[in-house]
């Protein structure tokens, strides 16, 4: 089960290095295209790069998906609580219970519309339209993100059910630094 508590910071961490290494690789190959430099500037031309912002726009729609389940585990996800926050606690529990298993559903909901959808596509063999990528991987980040999304809710109720508390996001925690400190390495 370690692996997948840190699950989506590395999914997440890959994606954006992804997306930066190929961004920095276009703007250095547009940049370096445009010196009249004979024989590098007419080899950089004839090198296309147009891939590289349809890719990335992929790559931040699976790293949305991915942490939008990152945001429900760590408790930084949005959520409007300050009614429930003011009922008495057995209710208060309650309503926290039922607010996060309806989430559980509804993502499960749109993860299996989702996979519904990338199946459908699939059939269709539809391709993106520079990459031609087959548009069921790039969709298939809606059914993955859901359901991990719904799991990461699940995880989250059945934790509150045990010790009663909802995960907090402490802005000013940097995980490993304390450890860091104690080990006299600062």
């Amino acid at each position: 089960m370690k692996l997948l508590d840190h699950l989506e910071e590395w999914l997440i961490a890959a994606l954006m290095a992804s997306a930066t290494v190929i961004i920095f690789v276009a703007v250095v190959h547009r940049y370096l295209s445009g010196l009249p430099i004979p024989y590098m500037q007419d080899y950089l031309i004839s090198l296309n790069t147009s891939w590289a912002q349809e890719l990335c726009i992929y790559l931040f729609v699976w790293m949305a998906k991915f942490g939008a389940a990152y945001g429900v585990r760590t408790g930084i996800h949005v959520g409007v609580d300050v009614l429930i926050n003011q009922l008495n606690t057995p209710w208060r529990n309650k309503f926290v219970v039922f607010g996060l298993l309806a989430g559980a559903t509804f993502t499960a909901i749109v993860g299996t519309l989702g996979a519904s959808f990338v199946y459908q596509i699939a059939q269709h063999s539809s391709t993106s339209e520079v990459m031609e990528v087959p548009m069921w991987i790039v969709y298939l980040a809606v059914p993955l993100g859901s359901y991990l999304m719904s799991f990461r809710f699940l995880q989250v109720t059945w934790a509150f059910i045990k010790t009663g508390e909802l995960p907090k996001h402490d802005h000013s925690f940097v995980e490993g630094l304390d450890e860091e400190v104690a080990g006299g390495k600062a």
